[in-house]
């Protein structure tokens, strides 16, 4: 039987030690901040990026990896015969997954490459990516990989809070919401991404807003307290207040793994300044 590997891409919020103990091959992102191009966690670090983000005269752009990239990495990993999964961010995020189909068409290995929507990204995308590499190291099938991705994708949920709507007015990610947001003051919102689409849950003002939206995410979680074993908090600029959030989560049940850490370019050029999510799935 084959091996099976495990690629995604560079929007994945993954520890180095996960990355390295499961074998993950994790395919970078472009940015370009002013002009000048960036290769994602090659040669800009995430809390490198925010500085520099904020200190640009234009947004930033992100990009999905370039094609050759791709099938660089694809004729790489199926050298010695193996089977590729590739778990990458939602399409209606990037079109980083295009990308890869094209790639494993381009490097003749289309058989050999099974590509699966996420249909999110950060922790979120990273808990799918670690079940496969784990059942990959397990050596259970295809078949089995894929079904337990599309299992923990369907109890997903990604809960995320923008404090300042300025980035994605200006990447055009609110769509026609963009003008009639942008007119109201002090308005933050509460983002969610089913079946893959992004959407404004609810909007309200200022930091009462933010409470309430902690206190509904954590209700949520206490009253799935048995049921969740790992939850993701990634934020753009604002460590002290996450781990203060991740705390309470331990407080509901000490077994819950709380993962911290900085977001990705690609989020943290749209979401802005202040901007986190708490993502989880339940079993």
């Amino acid at each position: 039987m084959s091996k099976i590997k495990v690629m995604t891409d560079s929007s994945v919020q993954l520890t180095p030690e996960e990355v390295e103990k499961y074998d993950i091959t994790v395919v970078p992102l472009t940015i370009t901040i002013d002009g000048k191009s960036y290769v994602d966690g090659i040669d800009i670090t995430r809390s490198d990026f925010v500085k520099k983000m904020n200190e640009a005269e234009s947004l930033p752009k992100t990009s999905q990896p370039p094609i050759g990239r791709f099938v660089d990495v694809i004729k790489k990993l199926t050298a010695d015969g193996s089977q590729v999964i590739g778990i990458f961010l939602a399409k209606s995020l990037s079109g980083t997954i295009d990308a890869a189909r094209q790639a494993a068409e381009i490097a003749g290995q289309s058989d050999n490459v099974t590509i699966i929507d996420s249909e999110l990204t950060d922790r979120a995308e990273g808990f799918q990516v670690l079940a496969a590499a784990k059942d990959a190291q397990a050596g259970k099938s295809m078949a089995g990989i894929i079904d337990h991705v599309k299992k923990i994708r369907s109890t997903q949920k990604l809960e995320m809070m923008v404090v300042n709507l300025q980035n994605l007015i200006k990447g055009g990610r609110l769509g026609a919401l963009s003008g009639r947001i942008a007119t109201m003051l002090n308005i933050r919102i509460a983002l969610q991404m089913p079946q893959g689409k992004l959407i404004v849950a609810k909007k309200g003002r200022g930091k009462k807003f933010t409470r309430a939206f902690d206190e509904r995410v954590l209700k949520e979680i206490a009253d799935n307290k048995e049921h969740i074993k790992e939850v993701g908090i990634s934020y753009v600029d604002t460590p002290e207040l996450m781990e203060e959030l991740a705390e309470k989560i331990r407080a509901i049940n000490p077994a819950i793994n709380v993962l911290v850490a900085e977001t990705s370019p690609i989020i943290a050029t749209h979401a802005g300044n202040g901007a986190y999510a708490i993502l989880y799935y339940v079993e």
